[in-house]
């Protein structure tokens, strides 16, 4: 269950537009928990595997400081998963095993966290004793900052390096302000720091610092770097004015909210924008786009519509495919399936539109998208004066990939050379997912970290 504001309201701000539970309706939600017999969520669903049937339980019988108490046992940043994770968990619970709605989890984690946050119960957790080994973790996302907070509590010194101005990653420039509040990032960041762990930030290693120099400094280097390369979309008049990659546009408005801009780069006041990609980033662009005053706005994605309801193609326990409508789709923004795009057009140096034209898919028995044809004869062209490519990330930048051990046959970095001392996690071993993934994924990395070091 996902509560907003109401439109007309926060699509005039960058605040927040999701609202919490009260503490009488968490426990209510929780006690649906209760009656299921074997729980799918944290095994099948939940990558941290968080203890969801007991969290809730706690949650249900009042007892909140338990709840966090078990959560911050598995997930060591509540308050980022709780606003804007999926949720795959809910996707495996047992209650959408005859269609009927889910337990809300995310919605209940986030009442644990908040309520663990005012009530004081977050606290920096300083090692027992230092160990003399130091680590540097080059990247501040999510993966970097899990991988650090377990380093660090383990006794290790840790030096976290940034290349941007301020540590957190894309969860503080990728993900727009009115999903995940930056002040959340900052107070996270700062408890991090108070637990002895070091920032050094508008610093790129490989870059202004030497991979070599790192590594003759530090016991181990955690390569945490993400999927930083966008996919483009090399058509004719690719060259034209007005067409951005997705995260320059999102990290722009990012910025000028921060006060580290005078204002965003790129606006989308006044303009025709066209959405090149059905996923989140691309949601984050609409609602972004939406807020700046854009005149109208256009999603296409070239996979058919979803279907109302799960797919057969995904049954329960797994992840559903089906129709999902974001927040800033509500706010105003027409979605078109279907679509391939075939050339941008324009005038005078500036794209003023898109070719587009229909395709067909053929589909297994089940409803899974194999393959597509062109309609023929259904050309036609999409007025846009800024288009926005969110089609996901490829890979790592060569100037690293050419510096340290990488997967065969993929731009990503290998997940570990124990023999030189590196390691790497989260999407730049993976490939692009999800921040609960690259969480878990920096939990795993700082295991193998710790026991390199032993």
């Amino acid at each position: 269950m996902h509560r907003y504001r109401p439109v007309d309201e926060r699509r005039r701000d960058w605040a927040e537009v999701e609202l919490p539970l009260s503490a009488e309706e968490s426990r209510c939600h929780a006690q649906a928990c209760l009656s299921c017999g074997v729980p799918f969520c944290h095994g099948m669903g939940c990558p941290l595997a968080n203890p969801i049937p007991e969290t809730n339980t706690a949650v249900a019988s009042g007892n909140d400081a338990l709840a966090y108490a078990l959560l911050s046992q598995t997930d060591l940043f509540a308050e980022f998963t709780s606003h804007i994770c999926p949720a795959l968990c809910e996707g495996s619970c047992t209650h959408g095993m005859e269609g009927e709605e889910p337990v809300s989890i995310r919605a209940l984690e986030r009442h644990i966290i908040d309520t663990a946050w005012a009530n004081g119960w977050v606290q920096p957790i300083l090692p027992e004793r230092r160990t003399g080994k130091r680590v540097a973790v080059v990247g501040s996302g999510p993966a970097g900052l899990a991988a650090a907070e377990l380093l660090n509590r383990a006794g290790v010194e840790v030096t976290v390096y940034e290349r941007s101005a301020t540590p957190g990653g894309l969860l503080r420039y990728g993900i727009p302000d009115f999903k995940l509040a930056k002040r959340l990032v900052a107070r996270r960041i700062a408890l991090m720091e108070a637990e002895g762990i070091r920032f050094v930030t508008g610093t790129e290693v490989g870059k202004e610092v030497a991979v070599e120099w790192i590594a003759k400094r530090h016991d181990a280097v955690l390569w945490a770097i993400g999927t930083a390369i966008p996919r483009n979309l090399a058509l004719p008049g690719r060259d034209l004015e007005g067409i951005h990659f997705a995260l320059d546009f999102l990290i722009g408005q990012n910025r000028a909210l921060a006060g580290e801009l005078p204002a965003a780069p790129i606006s989308a006041k006044g303009r025709d924008v066209l959405v090149i990609g059905g996923g989140d980033t691309g949601s984050d662009c609409v609602g972004t786009a939406r807020r700046q005053g854009a005149h109208s706005i256009t999603q296409v994605e070239i996979l058919p519509m979803p279907p109302a309801e799960r797919s057969a193609s995904t049954p329960w326990p797994r992840w559903p495919w089906k129709l999902r409508t974001s927040s800033s789709h509500e706010e105003g923004c027409e979605r078109l399936w279907n679509i391939e795009s075939l050339a941008f057009e324009g005038a005078v140096g500036r794209v003023s539109g898109v070719k587009i034209r229909q395709v067909a898919w053929t589909c297994s028995p089940t409803g899974k998208p194999l393959s597509f044809t062109p309609v023929e004869g259904s050309e036609r062209t999409l007025k846009a004066d800024l288009v926005l490519l969110a089609m996901g990330f490829t890979g790592v930048p060569e100037h690293l990939l050419a510096q340290l051990p990488r997967n065969a046959n993929r731009p990503l970095l290998a997940p570990a050379d124990p023999a030189r001392a590196t390691f790497a996690c989260g999407d730049c071993v993976s490939g692009p997912s999800l921040v609960v993934r690259a969480l878990a994924d920096g939990r795993r990395a700082a295991q193998e970290i710790l026991a390199a070091l032993a």
